[in-house]
């Protein structure tokens, strides 16, 4: 008798023990992957890092860890146990009864479940993917009160090819920065770690600290505030220096100093973009004073400063000023800064934008973005509307900065020409918005264009395994280099007329850039997608 109890409890705990089924429940996304990529200190070691830099071994998305909140909620589902995870595969693995298990393709971020009982995988549960959704996924945004100034300059089309300033850095000189580090409008900044500043008025590194001016928090918030469903700058994803260099309860040549100290320090530190919505001409002591004929482009000490910023490299963007008729002011006048007019929602002139004279040595201003009405963050977290060329400014400075993105290997000059050649009237510029509008969309599609047309070809494009170059009659050798789409180099190597066969097969889905230069000078670049 006992032996019959005995042997149908172990019936009993088998069925049990078969009712419940292993998975593999693979996810659709990870956060932030594109951050962890660009800053691969906050997912690996420092050993690690070398490691993989030592050996050629590409840092990619399969490095960057599984999305804690959604095994969360799979540890909250009925019936479901979690038993471990990968990284590597974006995968949970769960323990369950089979309908429990089925059941979590009903939770929006299951990409597909794998039984490891083989039958049960008959019909298997999935939903359709796209190879490239952890790219796209960080670029959907819904601009809420940005969309007309995001829209204007095309701005959100780069977005979408997920060009939004990552690996980027900016630097914002300015005036005060408070409450920027404790705004829920820039915790998304702030949570990838892309936010450092310095304040060269009261010498400290507390850029936050000064209250005197909340100038530069709006200003900054154009670029890089955001604010679910609500708002969106137009560089999200770009790190950023905030420099003070306004004393807002005074008007002294002293500030022109401060600039330039700032602008050195954003050299040495790698800067590729500065934004500037400030400006000079007029001071406390009238002796101090620039007149209209010293916006010539090279006279006012902030104007010198500019253009020398602009020779070793970076790219300057600044406003034009809201002087109206009166004119420009310093350093928009300079030949190496793209001056910002400002237009309305409509695209038209707004009557304080200042304009350019012929005292200016080239086109002043350079182009226009909306800066009656911009729609900015106020240091209460609170989104409201402002007029000024100081918004027009890193609207555009955003926009260009995921431009630059997209094109690595242009220089500051060849990047502002493309703007200004895409702008709404390149061919007749006036005083007032300069070339026009730019569509910074159509600026990326005509430069691709351009290499697509040039005298190397590459193909298959999309690619599997092998690249096969074709090379233009006189040139032998070429120096190729990959580099992915955050401007990182992954590989570079040699390619001859007899040997014109890469294998990258190594390489993982998604988006390249290759540049091609031959032995004569030549240079071609192309965009590649690998399967």
């Amino acid at each position: 008798m006992t032996k019959k109890y005995l042997f149908i409890g172990l019936l009993f705990f088998q069925f049990f023990a078969f009712a419940q089924q292993d998975a593999w429940v693979y996810l659709t996304d990870k956060v932030n992957v594109a951050n962890a990529i660009a800053n691969p200190i906050t997912i690996l070691t420092q050993k690690a890092i070398d490691r993989k830099t030592n050996h050629g071994v590409v840092i990619d998305s399969r490095d960057v860890p599984v999305n804690e909140a959604y095994i969360t909620q799979l540890k909250s589902a009925t019936g479901i146990t979690v038993m471990a995870k990968s990284k590597w595969f974006n995968a949970v693995h769960v323990r369950g009864s089979q309908t429990d298990i089925n059941n979590l393709i009903a939770l929006s971020f299951v990409s597909s479940i794998d039984f490891a009982d083989k039958s049960l995988n008959t019909a298997r549960i999935s939903r359709p993917t796209n190879k490239f959704e952890i790219e796209e996924s960080q670029t959907i945004f819904v601009y809420g009160n940005t969309l007309n100034q995001v829209e204007m300059i095309n701005a959100d089309k780069l977005h979408v090819s997920n060009f939004t300033g990552t690996g980027m850095t900016v630097a914002v000189i300015d005036a005060g920065f408070p409450n920027v580090n404790t705004m829920a409008g820039f915790q998304r900044l702030r949570d990838a770690g892309n936010l450092n500043g310095y304040d060269f008025v009261d010498r400290t590194s507390n850029v936050y600290a000064s209250v005197s001016s909340t100038h530069g928090t709006k200003v900054l918030s154009t670029m890089a505030g955001f604010v679910l469903n609500q708002f969106v700058g137009t560089a999200p994803d770009a790190s950023y220096y905030l420099f003070r260099t306004e004393d807002a309860t005074s008007e002294n040549p002293v500030e022109e100093s401060y600039w330039v100290e700032a602008a050195e320090r954003a050299d040495s530190l790698g800067v590729d973009v500065i934004n500037t919505s400030l400006g000079y001409f007029d001071f406390d002591n009238p002796s101090y004073n620039y007149t209209a004929t010293d916006m010539n482009g090279n006279t006012a000490f902030i104007t010198k400063g500019a253009n020398i910023a602009f020779q070793k490299g970076m790219l300057l963007v600044n406003s034009a000023g809201n002087s109206g008729a009166s004119g420009l002011i310093a350093p928009a006048d300079a030949t190496g800064v793209l001056s910002i007019a400002a237009v309305d929602g409509n695209g038209v002139y707004a009557p304080f934008s200042s304009q350019g004279s012929v005292n200016q040595p080239t086109q002043k201003p350079d182009v226009a973005a909306r800066g009656s009405g911009s729609f900015v963050i106020d240091p209460s977290d609170v989104i409201v509307q402002n007029n000024g060329t100081s918004f027009s400014s890193p609207i555009m400075a955003g926009g260009i900065t995921c431009l630059w993105q997209a094109l690595p290997n242009k220089t500051n000059a060849e990047i502002m020409q493309l703007v200004r050649e895409s702008a709404s009237q390149f061919t007749t510029p006036d005083f007032f918005i300069g070339y026009g509008i730019p569509d910074l969309q159509l600026a990326l599609t005509l430069e691709l264009d351009k290499t697509q047309q040039s005298i190397f070809k590459i193909f298959p494009n999309p690619l599997q395994n092998i690249l096969q170059i074709d090379f233009p009659e006189n040139t032998e050798n070429a120096s190729l280099i990959i580099y992915d789409i955050l401007g990182k180099q992954i590989t570079k190597a040699i390619i001859t007329q007899d040997n014109k066969r890469i294998n990258l097969e190594y390489l993982p889905s998604g988006i390249y850039i290759i540049k091609l230069q031959g032995d004569n000078q030549n240079v071609n670049t192309f965009k590649l997608i690998k399967e």
